[in-house]
């Protein structure tokens, strides 16, 4: 006898722990297979892009730690790299570096709770958080040395950054560095063959190569599609172009290729660390400019590679104290563009996972 079965639509969200957030994901089911999904978003917004057009570009910055807050050191920093591109405003060579510095221990904190995550998400229930969990804690410790902040830094500044490292900051640092290839070792000895995982993960939720370029993904879920692309060698900014690193990719395309390069990105930052600890110079950290500057009249656009992908500030000048226009260009938002794609077919069980594997943050998808 042959059961008729009509699809219904069930709702995730938008408080639930698999949602990373606010996030509401309308899917239509056939049983247990998703036939359908529409991602629906509005439950955080804040209105940060019109609140930053009626203040000054400094008075601005804390408002960039309120976009991916998991990862506030790399919003300043593309805001700044934005303002200072419009202004024509130069950076010491320490101060530089100091970004760099940041700007990579926020790669690794970011990653340590996507990954972490996203190992939950799977059915690892608390252990390799919780391992990751205490890595981060040491770089929080150190973003606390330099701001006295633990999540929101306001750190960068347009022209540097705000103050210089205290005495004690590189040798502590030296010691994390030191310390964190081991921990990365632990963690993907600890995951990367376990059967369940790899059952979970490999060849699910594939985002092929030609749809991650077409929809405009970035960081590592177009790598992880096989696409070698990151603004840190494409279009280096700060001193990027004084470094040795990889960039790591997958060829799949799927859940386990996402987690794979981001695990091989920590150690990739792991490796810039050490070479910044060598290089950095002595000197000054920030140019004084006024803290009610009015850039020229003009426009400019601003990008890094934030951990979770192209991170662009769009600004636009009419010579007065406050960005006329400005406009964030969030990686978190353009990713989840693939998701539908990504999940039709696959279980409710599955979608979980895939949804998990892009790595989001509503901070800055709904800004």
């Amino acid at each position: 006898m042959v059961l008729k079965a009509e699809p219904f639509v069930v709702n995730l969200g938008p408080v639930h722990p698999s949602t990373h957030g606010v996030f509401r994901l309308r899917a239509t089911l056939d049983g247990e297979v998703v036939v359908n999904i529409e991602p629906v978003i509005g439950y955080l917004h804040r209105g940060i892009e019109k609140l930053a057009e009626g203040r000054t570009y400094t008075q601005n910055i804390p408002f960039t730690d309120r976009l991916d807050y998991l990862a506030s050191m790399s919003n300043n920093l593309a805001y700044c790299l934005a303002v200072e591109k419009l202004a024509g405003i130069t950076v010491p060579e320490r101060g530089d570096y100091l970004r760099v510095i940041m700007a990579e221990l926020q790669r690794l904190a970011s990653h340590l709770i996507a990954v972490g995550a996203f190992l939950n998400d799977c059915g690892a229930f608390m252990t390799p958080i919780l391992y990751m969990l205490r890595e981060r804690e040491k770089i929080l410790d150190h973003f606390e040395m330099v701001s006295g902040q633990r999540l929101t830094y306001a750190y960068m500044r347009i022209g540097g950054v705000s103050q210089d490292i205290p005495e004690e900051f590189l040798p502590a640092l030296g010691k994390f560095v030191a310390g964190m290839p081991g921990y990365i070792d632990e963690y993907d000895g600890l995951i990367k063959e376990n059967e369940i995982f790899l059952a979970r993960t490999k060849g699910v939720g594939i985002l092929p190569k030609d749809l991650a370029i077409n929809i405009s993904a970035s960081g590592p879920v177009l790598r992880a599609s096989g696409v070698k692309w990151d603004i840190r060698k494409a279009d280096p900014y700060s001193v990027y172009d004084r470094f040795e690193f990889d960039i790591p990719t997958g060829t799949a395309g799927d859940c386990y290729d996402r987690y794979r390069v981001r695990v091989e990105e920590m150690r990739q930052s792991v490796r810039i660390l050490q070479q910044a600890m060598a290089q950095i110079p002595k000197g000054k950290v920030r140019t004084e400019i006024p803290l009610t500057f009015r850039p020229p009249v003009g426009e400019a656009y601003g990008h890094v590679e934030a951990p979770k992908g192209e991170l662009g500030f769009y600004l636009v000048s009419d010579g007065s104290i406050a960005p006329y226009r400005f406009h964030c260009r969030a990686p978190s938002l353009i990713n989840l563009t693939a998701l539908r794609d990504m999940m039709i077919g696959w279980k409710v069980a599955d979608a979980i996972i895939i949804f998990g594997s892009i790595d989001i943050c509503m901070g800055e998808v709904d800004r």
